[in-house]
């Protein structure tokens, strides 16, 4: 490929190559679009085409001891042809889709660079088409680890994703939404040649066993993908320069490493009896007067260099925690690593809304609260998939007072925007479908207390919700957060983890569903090496614990109550033929309208869906029942031997004309 020039402008090379999965061709290209960002790819799978850019910081972030890496998913309305809703006719806010892709791209990524590497890096997906056939999110997850790759960033990559369902027994690659429909599991798995990072899926009450079998066909999809990217690199690097761009990386500080040597010698036993503190708020305390001691004491030493003191004592902590539960199979409150915290269960706490359950696990406590709605009330999604409308919302919400803290209260944060998706997915498949439960479902699980799993508490809270207002799901469900401590060959995994589990640990694995198997699963790993053996002894372990769970809910609430809550309306179906419909609504709407006029408009809403469902709402049970004879009287048709009660509307000389039904006239003679 040689250098062009197309109008006096000069054009660089562009280097493609395609990569074939289960079937589908997924086309990479770079050198065309984005040509001034560190790395850029665009990615197309069918007429799905997403274009990935990768910038990284040439200096470390002055202060900053995290990695400030930043990712946006970019959801364009023209992709699919659309112009966006709303007075503002522009893309604003991320869409609640574009907010959970920019997770899964981020949390794969994250732990794939080196320690200490504090530099800015952003990356930045532009959806630029949609083919209502193929979604954009795992093109682009393969995107952002390409364009990091060629962005010559320090990435301890390549990573890759697939997506991975199955239709009739049969495991199907990135399927189609068509597909998806028959599907019995929807996963998203990351990772690199080593090991699962990520984990994210949905699935129809799927065991355990296959579920470990899914992750190692996908396991080994993305070990080519990783390959595919490493020889992208090679054909890019032969006609496109390597980025010039000198990314620096942290100096070991020896000044460093002697206070570390001192502060260990002076808190490490401090720390350990503070670990022991089941308290949560108190073991923090604690911990803070040891830094402050740990200042007073090595003040000559540390000066100007305070900001050591804490780094140094967090990595302190994180080895003892670690090695209490490897060495002595005890955890910082006590329990033994497969004990789950004692539980505290209650529904109909609150007496207004239409159902309500509070779920208390140790520290951490959910209120999950149901509200049923009419057909009307469905959430419209204005985005670029193939859902219009959602019938079922679960929403999270995690305050600061929560862990005892003071916050801004500025709307949903990505993570509580992930957690409610999680927790909506979990219960998803035991919703009743909409024509044995006409009602829209919208469940909020405020966390009013956490110490670790509280996305997996609100699943626990929202299944009471939603057995006490009587919806009739198809069975409990309950979920439950494991961790893991690896070190070398050995191993210890935990049940119910705490928050300082899940920040010091090697592995987040939240898994919820019912009896039968497993409806949600969410998995983040910290280090490489774990198989999909340690991930079988986790997913049995956690099963344990939710049968256990399960087992305390129903000795609670055994199942949905029979009746709805009495300030929930009451929804009547009536079936029309399609063609009555305009005899219904009546010439600009008066029929409709002198239905409701008649039985009450405070009383009474009537919604009317395309096929002939009628869905009339009704707070009042006898003026329901009214707007439904009256329903069936626009749109009875009548036959030869039926008798009605009419009314004369004309007399002339030869008879009169009598209405039978609405708008329904005959002549007596």
């Amino acid at each position: 490929m040689e250098p062009n020039a197309q109008n006096g402008v000069q054009v660089r090379d562009v280097v493609t190559q395609e990569f074939e999965i289960g079937g589908k061709t997924i086309t990479f290209q770079s050198g065309l679009l984005a040509r001034q960002a560190d790395g850029a790819v665009t990615v197309q799978l069918g007429e799905t085409m997403v274009l990935v850019t990768a910038v990284v910081a040439e200096e470390p972030s002055e202060g900053r001891d995290f990695l400030p890496l930043t990712v946006d998913v970019e959801e364009k309305m023209y992709a699919a042809g659309k112009i966006p809703g709303g007075f503002i006719k522009r893309e604003t806010r991320p869409s609640e889709k574009a907010t959970l892709t920019a997770r899964l791209i981020d949390r794969p990524l994250r732990p794939s660079f080196p320690k200490g590497f504090y530099n800015d890096i952003q990356v930045i997906a532009t959806v630029l088409s949609v083919d209502l056939v193929n979604q954009p999110d795992i093109i682009a997850l393969n995107g952002a680890s390409l364009a990091l790759v060629l962005a010559n960033a320090p990435f301890n990559g390549p990573v890759a994703g697939v997506r991975i369902g199955r239709v009739d027994g049969r495991f199907v690659f990135n399927p189609t939404f068509e597909e998806l429909a028959e599907s019995d599991l929807d996963m998203v798995v990351a990772g690199n040649r080593n090991a699962i990072l990520m984990v994210e899926a949905g699935a129809k009450e799927v065991t355990e066993e296959d579920t470990v079998q899914a992750l190692a066909e996908a396991h080994k999809a993305i070990i080519e993908l990783c390959d595919f990217q490493e020889h992208f690199k090679e054909a890019y690097l032969k006609v496109i320069p390597a980025s010039k761009k000198e990314i620096k990386l942290p100096v070991a500080d020896m000044t460093y490493e002697q206070i570390e040597e001192k502060i260990r010698e002076f808190a490490t036993g401090k720390l350990r009896e503070a670990l022991k503190n089941p308290e949560k708020l108190a073991r923090e305390r604690q911990e803070e007067m040891i830094e402050d001691e740990t200042i007073e004491e090595l003040e000559s030493l540390i000066e100007g260099k305070e900001q050591y003191v804490s780094k140094i004592l967090a990595k302190i902590r994180k080895e003892e925690m670690r090695k209490m539960v490897l060495d002595e199979g005890i955890r910082a409150d006590g329990r033994k690593t497969n004990e789950i915290r004692p539980i505290l269960i209650k529904v109909g706490v609150l007496p207004r809304p239409h159902g309500s359950g509070l779920f208390t696990r140790g520290q951490t406590q959910a209120l999950s609260v149901v509200t049923l709605g009419t057909v009307r009330e469905e959430q419209m999604i204005d985005g670029l998939g193939i859902e219009e409308s959602k019938r079922y919302m679960h929403h999270y919400n995690f305050p600061p007072f929560a862990t005892g803290e003071i916050g801004f209260l500025r709307g949903p944060k990505r993570r509580e925007i992930g957690h409610g998706a999680l927790a909506e997915r979990a219960l998803f498949p035991v919703i009743p479908k909409e024509d044995e439960f006409p009602y829209t479902i919208r469940i909020v699980s405020e966390v009013l207390e956490s110490n670790g799993s509280s996305s997996m508490a609100s699943v626990c809270g929202s299944t009471l919700s939603l057995m006490d207002a009587g919806v009739p799901i198809k069975a409990p469900v309950a979920g439950i957060a494991m961790g893991l401590i690896k070190e070398g060959d050995r191993i210890a995994i935990l049940t119910d983890i705490l928050g300082m589990e899940d920040a010091l640990g090697d592995m987040d694995f939240k898994v919820a569903g019912t009896a039968k198997g497993i409806t949600a699963l969410q998995m983040d790993m910290k280090v490489e090496g774990v198989g999909s053996d340690i991930l079988g002894k986790a997913l049995a372990q956690a099963r344990d614990a939710r049968l256990y769970i399960l087992d305390r809910i129903a000795q609670v609430l055994p199942g949905p109550r029979s009746e709805l809550s009495k300030y929930a309306p009451r929804i009547i179906t009536v079936k029309i033929p399609s063609d009555k419909i305009g005899d219904l609504i009546g010439p600009k709407g008066k029929n409709i309208r002198g239905i409701i006029e008649e039985v009450g408009a405070n009383f009474v809403t009537i919604d009317i869906e395309e096929d002939g469902t009628v869905f009339i709402a009704s707070t009042d049970g006898p003026a329901g029942e009214r707007a439904r004879e009256l329903v069936e009287m626009f749109t009875k048709e009548p036959k030869v031997g039926e008798r009605f009660m009419g009314t004369v509307t004309k007399t002339t000389g030869f008879g009169a004309f009598v209405e039978i039904l609405p708008g329904k006239e005959g002549l007596v003679h």
